[in-house]
């Protein structure tokens, strides 16, 4: 009998409804390891970890090793500067003219 071939690793970030307010940044270390960011990361020179400055950092959670860590860096849905945030409320920003 032989066994199916087992499917890569399912990358699951870490619900956002977890992350601290103002942490706008979710990746994920080659380890498996996930962190919450409250600036952008980096990645590190010696590769397969995200770098921050260590009070813009929270651990999250771990999952998986990842060999595609670098393809992880996620910023959270409806922040400035994303494709899918909101735009401001008519009327909230400077007077334009038709």
């Amino acid at each position: 009998m032989t066994t199916p071939p087992e499917a890569p690793p399912v990358l699951q970030a870490p619900d956002w409804s977890l992350a601290p307010e103002g942490w706008n940044w979710s990746a994920q270390d080659a380890d498996g390891r996930w962190y919450w960011y409250r600036t952008e990361p980096v990645p590190g020179i010696g590769g397969g970890v995200w770098r921050s400055n260590s009070r813009n950092q929270q651990y999250a959670g771990a999952g998986h090793p990842n060999p595609d860590w670098l393809e992880s860096l996620r910023r959270r849905p409806g922040t400035a500067d994303t494709p899918d945030a909101l735009p401001p409320p008519a009327g909230s920003g400077p007077a334009s003219s038709p």
